[in-house]
C-alpha cells in the first residue's frame, strides 16, 4: 500500500505566507536528476519559508537535500540532467517563470550566496578584488574606479588585514579562513536581501569557524538582511539560528523556532542528531548515541518515511505512508513523524551509555609516542632587490606524550 504525498500545513497556507511577513516561500520544491542509469530524486516536496530579516537554519546529514534546495532558489541547479518542479517566490516573485536573463538579475544582486569551498568556487587566476568588483559592476550601475574602491573597503568590512594592499593578491596567497571571508564579501557586494551560506564553516579549524559565525552574525544585524544557514553543526545552530529546518531523504522531518526544535525535539531524527553531540556536561568516555545506517539516495518518487529503515519507532505502516509535517504542542512547530503523538520523551530513543575504561588508564610505562622540545622553523625571503631573510615558526618547542589506549 502507498499514497501520494500528503498537503502540508505549509502547503495548505499557500500564497498567504508571502503575505504574512515572508521573504522567501518554497512549495512542493521536487529536484531530480536523471542520469543514464538511475533517477535520483534529490528533493522530494520541500516547503518553507525565510522571513525578512531572520536567520534560518537548514540542517541534515550529507545528501539529505539541503544544498540542492538552496542552488535551485539561485537557478543553478543544472539543467540537464536536473529536473526542478513546485514554487519559488522570492519577494511575491516567482523565480521558476523567469528566463535566465531575468534569474541573472537577482542572483548575486537581491540574493547572494557563499559556497562550501572558497577555493574552488574563487577564480584562480584574477585578484580577489577584481572578483569582488565585478558583481558590482554587472548588478550596480558604478565605475571601475568605485567598484574597486568598494573592493577594499568590502575586504576591510570582512577583517582582512591591510584590505587596501591585499585586493590585488590572488586567493591561493590566502589562508582558507581568510578566501571565506572573500566569498563573504563578494556575497555582501550588492547588499543583497537574502544571504544563502552554505556550510561557510566546512574544513575550517573551530577558531576560525567561531570568527566566521561572528562575522555573518554581525553583518546580518547591520545590514538586516535574512540569512538561510546550511550546516551540519547544531552548535552552530543553536548560537545563531531563530528558526530550523530539519531534512532528510529530501524532505523537512520538522522545522520551528530553534529554542523549540532543542528543546522539545518532536521526530526521532532530529533526537538522534541532537543526542549524537558532545556534551561537556556528561561523564568523561561517554558513548554517544549512534543513528545506524547511512542515508541512502532515493531512486523513486518517495511514497513513505524515508527515515523509516532507521528509526527506532519504524512500525509497518511508516513503510507505507508518507507523513506531512503537523501541528506539534508548540506554535509554529511542526513534525513529519505518523507516530507524532506518541513519541513522548523522543530522547529515550537513543539512550547514552558509559564506555569500559579498564586498561586503558596511563600508568607510565605505556607511552607511545613522547616527543620533546619539537621545532620546525620556515627561512622565508621577502622584499624586492634587497631582500631580507624572516623565519615562520611553525612550531617552537613542542612537548607531548600520548599514551596506549588513550585519545589526544
Amino acid at each position: 500500500m502507498t499514497s501520494s504525498a500528503p498537503t502540508s500545513r505549509l502547503t495548505r497556507q499557500g500564497a498567504d505566507a508571502t503575505t504574512a511577513g515572508a521573504l522567501l516561500n518554497i512549495q512542493d520544491l521536487r529536484v531530480r536528476f536523471e542520469l543514464p542509469d538511475r533517477t535520483v530524486y534529490a528533493a522530494n516536496g520541500v516547503d518553507l519559508e525565510v522571513r525578512s530579516g531572520e536567520v534560518f537554519a537548514i540542517v541534515g546529514e550529507s545528501g539529505s537535500g539541503k544544498s540542492v534546495s538552496m542552488l535551485s532558489v539561485m537557478g543553478l541547479v543544472p539543467t540537464p540532467p536536473g529536473v526542478v518542479t513546485g514554487s519559488i517566490r522570492f519577494q511575491g516573485q516567482e523565480l521558476m517563470e523567469l528566463n535566465r536573463a531575468e534569474m541573472k538579475k537577482i542572483r548575486g544582486s537581491d540574493i547572494g550566496m557563499i559556497f562550501q569551498d572558497p577555493m574552488s568556487s574563487l577564480n584562480p587566476v584574477h585578484p580577489v578584488g577584481r572578483q569582488i568588483a565585478e558583481a558590482l559592476r554587472i548588478h550596480r550601475d558604478v565605475s571601475r574606479s568605485e567598484a574597486n574602491q568598494r573592493a577594499v573597503d568590502l575586504l576591510d568590512r570582512v577583517g582582512i588585514p591591510n584590505a587596501q594592499g591585499r585586493v590585488k593578491d590572488f586567493p591561493h596567497e590566502f589562508s582558507g579562513g581568510m578566501r571565506q571571508r572573500v566569498m563573504i564579501a563578494i556575497a555582501l557586494a550588492c547588499s543583497p536581501k537574502l544571504l544563502i551560506a552554505d556550510e561557510p564553516t566546512t574544513a575550517l579549524d573551530v577558531t576560525v569557524q567561531r570568527q566566521i559565525v561572528a562575522l555573518v552574525k554581525e553583518l546580518q544585524a547591520d545590514l538586516g538582511m535574512a540569512v538561510v544557514w546550511i550546516t551540519h553543526d547544531l552548535g552552530v545552530v543553536a548560537e545563531i539560528a531563530d528558526r530550523v529546518a530539519v531534512m532528510y531523504g529530501g524532505r523537512i522531518m520538522e522545522t520551528g523556532e530553534s529554542r523549540d526544535v532543542y528543546g522539545h525535539a518532536s521526530h526521532p531524527y532530529t533526537s538522534g542528531l541532537l543526542r549524537s553531540i558532545p556534551r561537556i556536561d556528561t561523564p568523561t568516555r561517554t558513548l554517544l548515541p549512534e543513528i545506524p545506517g547511512t542515508p541512502a539516495p532515493i531512486l523513486e518518487p518517495l511514497a513513505s518515511c524515508p527515515f523509516h529503515s532507521r528509526c527506532p519507532m519504524s512500525a509497518e505502516n511508516c513503510s507505507e505512508l508518507l507523513p506531512a509535517l503537523e501541528e506539534t504542542a508548540q506554535t509554529d512547530h511542526l513534525s513529519a513523524c505518523l507516530h507524532l503523538a506518541e513519541i513522548g520523551d523522543v530522547s529515550q530513543l537513543w539512550p547514552i551509555e558509559l564506555a569500559d575504561t579498564a586498561d586503558v588508564r596511563p600508568d607510565g610505562d605505556d607511552v607511545v609516542v613522547a616527543v620533546e622540545g619539537l621545532k620546525v622553523h620556515f627561512p622565508v625571503h621577502r622584499g624586492g632587490r634587497k631582500r631580507r631573510k624572516t623565519v615562520v615558526r611553525a612550531l617552537d618547542g613542542i612537548d607531548m606524550t600520548v599514551h596506549r589506549g588513550m585519545t589526544m
